[in-house]
């Protein structure tokens, strides 16, 4: 028995479309190559099995028995393969492989994924943390989710603006807040956050008595939770943890020119992302409004 790689996959299927359509212009068509083509694949698998599988005029070709067999056998296999192919490719279809900010994916995304599930039964949401730029070329991601500013074009979707403001604990604020007195709390990969947000609040940020750095932002968030000082947070990732007293925004929040996108590969999308974009836009829609910041 030859291996599996030595099997002349192209011959086969140049014969089983000639066997099952009877012509080698037809055959030639649903492959997409030309008639010469064809023929000379089913010459060449000949050649390998060392029996002849077709017989008469060059115009009139027909099967003999042996070719009657391997066409019968070729077609059993293919139907299986297609039907399997189907399967397996609707199951693709299915699942949703989003790429997603970790802080948003934790406090808002996945809490809400319920709703869509009930919605949407026959689709399932695959959640990757990720928050640099995506390559939908190199990486197996169906969509992703960014904050960012710079999002444009048709496979960009803004779905919910951003809020940002300092955070604390209301142990920490006991006679009022003075942000020279607390620890300032930041994020590696975004330590310029406290002069981001003093120029969109005009607000001046005055020297912090200790700086503390976190790997992530929802490591930041509990550090706040827990007293460690004052964290800068987007509205939406504190939202549940202002209502229930855990955290308090003294400065109120302050809206920032980045948005949250949904981001889609300009490829055609995977059936499914169109429900999935419709309700991210419905849940966003419904996000309570953060207490602002004073003006003036």
């Amino acid at each position: 028995m030859p291996k599996r790689s030595q099997l002349p996959l192209t011959a086969l299927r140049a014969f089983e479309a000639f066997a099952r359509l009877g012509k080698m212009s037809l055959a030639a068509d649903e492959l997409c190559v030309t008639h010469g083509a064809v023929s000379r694949q089913v010459r060449s698998l000949e050649l390998t099995v060392g029996v002849k599988l077709t017989q008469g005029p060059r115009n009139a070709l027909k099967l003999t028995d042996a070719g009657e067999r391997m066409s019968r056998s070729l077609g059993r296999t293919f139907d299986d393969l297609e039907k399997i192919f189907i399967d397996v490719r609707a199951a693709g279809d299915r699942e949703l492989h989003i790429s997603c900010v970790g802080t948003l994916a934790m406090k808002w995304l996945i809490p809400r994924l319920a709703l869509f599930h009930a919605r949407h039964p026959e689709l399932s949401i695959r959640i990757t943390e990720a928050h640099g730029p995506v390559d939908f070329a190199r990486e197996p991601f169906d969509a992703a989710i960014r904050l960012t500013d710079s999002a444009a074009g048709g496979a960009a979707t803004p779905f919910l603006d951003n809020f940002h403001g300092p955070v604390i604990s209301p142990a920490l604020i006991e006679g009022g807040i003075d942000l020279a007195r607390v620890p300032r709390l930041y994020t590696r990969s975004h330590r310029q956050a406290w002069d981001e947000w003093s120029e969109h609040a005009h607000i001046a940020v005055p020297e912090a008595p200790e700086d503390r750095e976190y790997e992530h932002l929802f490591y930041m968030l509990e550090a706040a939770v827990a007293g460690l000082g004052a964290g800068l947070s987007p509205w939406i990732y504190a939202a549940n943890d202002i209502a229930s007293g855990r955290l308090v925004a003294p400065f109120g929040f302050t809206p920032t020119p980045a948005k949250f996108h949904l981001l889609i590969p300009d490829a055609p999308p995977k059936r499914g992302l169109a429900a999935f974009r419709a309700w991210l836009i419905e849940e966003a829609a419904k996000a309570p409004p953060p207490p602002m910041a004073a003006v003036g």
